[in-house]
């Protein structure tokens, strides 16, 4: 992916730390980042450079993230924006979404998770994107192909039998393949249907289907720690190995 295809994200935050955090593991995401440390430098990086995308913290010296973006807003501003704050009470986040943000993150969170939020955002306010990017919609592996759209996952020319779940979750993976997804990640994006326990449950069935050997398995491995990740460099040609 080119710097020309990856969204460009403005990341508003007056912690150095966090921001050059933000911009690290975003680069990694296949993300285009920009910073700014406060309101008044990203007005004027707004003036100079189009995004995608907004991440603003709340709580920043000088005007905060809700007036912020309230006012970018009401002057017509119709990119999508997400808020961050340290503060956990139930009307901040209310705050932030009159305000005119898209969603709302309480500090601390995990970066894995922003970075899914973010995807589902771009996802929703940009479908005629997706929809030009025909190549996304099947991901190959070994000898499986999995088709995005209609779910369907084929070994060679056999179709393969999917629970509900398994195919939701097979998506989530072929969807983010290469980028290691956590529980809390996968629970988010499976919108809270699976969590915990469960989600470790669904893994290893995907592997008895998936897998040559699911007790050593070479395309959903697991990253220690972390979670797993759907690995698609092995795919053979034709299916035959």
């Amino acid at each position: 992916m080119t710097s020309l295809e990856k969204p460009h994200i403005l990341v508003i935050d007056d912690d150095n730390r966090l921001r050059e955090l933000l911009s690290r593991f975003l680069n990694q995401q296949e993300f285009l980042v920009t910073t700014a440390a406060s309101a008044e430098e990203a007005r004027l990086r707004l003036e100079g450079m189009q995004f995608d995308m907004l991440v603003v913290d709340v709580m920043m010296p000088g005007e905060n993230g809700l007036d912020l973006v309230r006012d970018l807003k009401s002057s017509g501003m119709t990119t999508p924006c997400l808020m961050l704050t340290a503060m956990g009470e139930p009307g901040q986040r209310l705050h932030g979404l009159e305000s005119g943000a898209d969603d709302y993150m309480t500090k601390p969170f995990e970066p894995l998770e922003l970075a899914l939020r973010l995807r589902n955002i771009l996802g929703r306010k940009m479908p005629a994107a997706a929809d030009n990017h025909q190549q996304s919609q099947s991901v190959r592996f070994g000898p499986h192909q999995f088709d995005l759209e209609r779910q369907l996952l084929m070994t060679g020319r056999q179709r393969r039998h999917l629970t509900s779940s398994e195919k939701a979750l097979l998506s989530c993976f072929a969807e983010n393949a290469g980028t290691v997804l956590s529980r809390e990640g996968l629970s988010v994006m499976l919108g809270g249907k699976m969590e915990g326990r469960s989600i470790d449950v669904a893994v290893a069935r995907l592997r008895r289907k998936l897998e040559p050997n699911p007790g050593r398995p070479i395309y959903l491995l697991t990253a220690r720690g972390l979670g797993w990740v759907l690995e698609t460099d092995k795919s053979f040609r034709d299916g035959s190995g």
